[in-house]
Parts: C-alpha cells; structure tokens; sequence
C-alpha cells in the first residue's frame, strides 16, 4: 500500500530526507509525498528539485497544508522546540506521526506528545537513526550472540568546535551534548540491555573555546535494573576527532566475549584462558562481517513505519519506547545540573503524573 506523506520541514536534517530517506521509499512505493511544509519560503525550491513537487503543494503552514491535502500521515524534521504544536496539529487531522528525535525538548513536552498521540489512538514512531545504521546494526547482532553483557561503553568524541559542521540552531540549544548526540548514543546504550534504566549520574560542560551555548562535552553513567552498567564520553569540543559523527566507538564486555565497534568496523575477541594478562592486539579479533539489506538509518525507519501502519508489529522507536530513552536523557540534564545521580522511573512517573492533571 502507498501511504500519503505530508513533509514538515525543510532545513538540515530536512534536507538529507528529501535527498536520502524518502527516495527510496518513494521508490518502492511506500510512500507518496502530497505536501511539503516550512515557515521559510526560501526553502520550497528544495522540494520542487528534490520531490517533483508543484508550487501550490508547497506551504509554509502545516493547518492550511493537512487542510488542502489528504494524508495519512506526517514527518516532524523541524527543531526539537517545535516538535509538540506540529503534533498537536496532526492529530487534530487524524494523522499518523513520524518525527525526527527527540520527542520534544523537555521531559514534560515529550510525556504530553506521548499522552496525546495515545489518547488519539494515533500511531507515532521516532527515527533513532544511529541505532538503525549498519555498523551500529552488526554490532548489536554480535552483542545479542555474545550476551549477557556485564557492563558497555560508548565514545563519541570530536574536534567541531566552531560554526558550519552542524544546523546553525544547534549551537544555540541548551544541554546540546545530551540533546542533540547523546540523545542517539544513550538510546544505542540501552537498546542493547534487556533491562530498564535505572540510575543516571551526568556531568557536563562547555571547555574553553567551543562556540556552543549549552553544554558540549560530558560523561554519563547508567545502571540498569538487571545489574548492568554502561558509561559514555561525548565531546564535539575535543582537539582531535577520533570518533565523529557517524564512526563512534562501543564495546560491550560480556562472560567469555568482548565486542566492539570503532570506526564503523566490528571485532569480536574471545575469551583464552592460556593468554591470560597479556594484551590482545588488534590482530587477535574476529571480523564481524557487516549485515546487508537494502536500506539504512531513516530510510529503513520510513520502511518500518509504512509495515506499522500495514497492520505490523510497531515498530522499536514507537513514542512509548522512545519515550523511556527520552526520560535517560533528561535524566541525565537533571543529573548534571545538580551534581546528583538521578533515579529514571522516578523521574518518568513524576512526569507523568503532571501530564496526568494538566
């Protein structure tokens, strides 16, 4: 079946699903893109030369658009801050949601997103693009092989201190590090245990020099409720890139495996009771050949949520999962701002319980 797609927003990542994520799909015939929407003008062109879309399917008001234009359901790829009006008006149309991450800028904007999509009977699933990337794909494969894991680690560290790498309001967020990186990586960090987080503990901070508003570098430390500990380093800030955007490094020690991804490469390195003490070179791993399919990261969510609203099984990123991710990282926000370690379902249900009365 070929869903009706309506396309909100048309800056930075907007731009890579015109020209990465939805051709594909288009392609395949999932999709049909009947609008596009953006409050500057200016950016219609891309929607003409990218979708073939004519000059009356382009708007810069999304009422006006879902008004004109039948659909099943629309993107969100606008700044995290205007993720819950842009929700609010598609439900208010009867739409389905696929949103760029996160849920929305605060814990209590994305508990209401949540409440509201469920009380609308709506479908809503987030595009956590780095877990569905190829490289972090073969990893988790190999961890799932290898569990259970005692405890992860997770290093995104870069030298992206200055304007032009990144969408210019990324600079001007507060809590960036955690909200606009993290906010992939942490998810990554639990996806891959078959518990709950439980306790967060955060630090972070802008170093000399970086040209970012809120907080560019941090550590984290999780705990989960089967025992299992995971910590994460992420800096945009760091004097040389070992692990950018796209090729972080993570490796779960499990029983009698060790696995780990670097530089979009996979090694697994087994347990030998006769080398004990000596260290293990990078020769000494087993190469973990990628997985294949035919698409990746959003282009295999859009696919995922067109089999969600065929009548399967939801797909992993539904608001509600998302949602526990979501309350990890502000978690982590809290965590830092007063120095203290965070209890996660605590936090979540006080949340919620304010949702509840508002």
């Amino acid at each position: 079946m070929t869903y009706r797609m309506v396309h909100v927003g048309l800056g930075g990542q907007g731009r890579t699903w015109l020209t990465e994520a939805i051709p594909p799909n288009v392609e395949a015939g999932r999709l049909e893109v009947v609008a596009a929407v953006d409050t500057d003008p200016g950016r219609h062109e891309l929607a003409r030369t990218e979708l073939g879309l004519s000059p009356d399917r382009c708007y810069t008001d999304l009422d006006t658009a879902l008004t004109e234009r039948d659909a099943d359901f629309c993107s969100v790829v606008t700044p995290p801050a205007a993720h819950e009006p842009v929700v609010e008006t598609a439900l208010a149309h009867g739409l389905d949601i696929l949103s760029e991450k996160p849920i929305a800028d605060t814990l209590a904007g994305s508990v209401r997103i949540a409440r509201a999509v469920e009380q609308a009977g709506a479908k809503m699933g987030l595009t956590m693009t780095h877990r569905f990337d190829q490289d972090k794909t073969t990893f988790r494969r190999a961890v799932e092989a290898a569990s259970p894991v005692d405890y992860l680690t997770a290093r995104f560290t870069g030298n992206v201190r200055e304007r032009g790498h990144y969408s210019p309001y990324v600079h001007e967020m507060e809590d960036m590090l955690l909200l606009d990186g993290a906010v992939h990586h942490l998810d990554m960090l639990a996806s891959l245990v078959d518990a709950p987080c439980e306790r967060v503990y955060a630090d972070t901070w802008v170093p000399d020099g970086a040209d970012y508003r809120g907080d560019c570098t941090g550590l984290v430390t999780l705990t989960f409720a089967d025992g299992t500990r995971a910590h994460y380093e992420g800096s945009y800030a760091n004097a040389t890139t070992l692990n950018g955007w796209g090729h972080e490094q993570f490796r779960a020690e499990c029983a009698d495996e060790t696995v780990i991804l670097d530089n979009r490469e996979v090694e697994r390195f087994g347990r030998d009771d006769d080398r004990a003490g000596e260290s293990a070179g990078r020769d000494d791993g087993e190469h973990v050949p990628p997985v294949e399919r035919p698409t990746w990261t959003n282009a295999w969510l859009i696919e995922q949520f067109c089999d969600w609203l065929g009548g399967g099984e939801p797909m992993p990123t539904d608001v509600a999962s998302t949602l526990r991710s979501m309350a990890i990282v502000f978690a982590a926000i809290e965590s830092s701002e007063t120095g203290e370690a965070v209890e996660v379902p605590t936090m979540l249900n006080e949340a919620r319980a304010v949702a509840q009365v508002q």
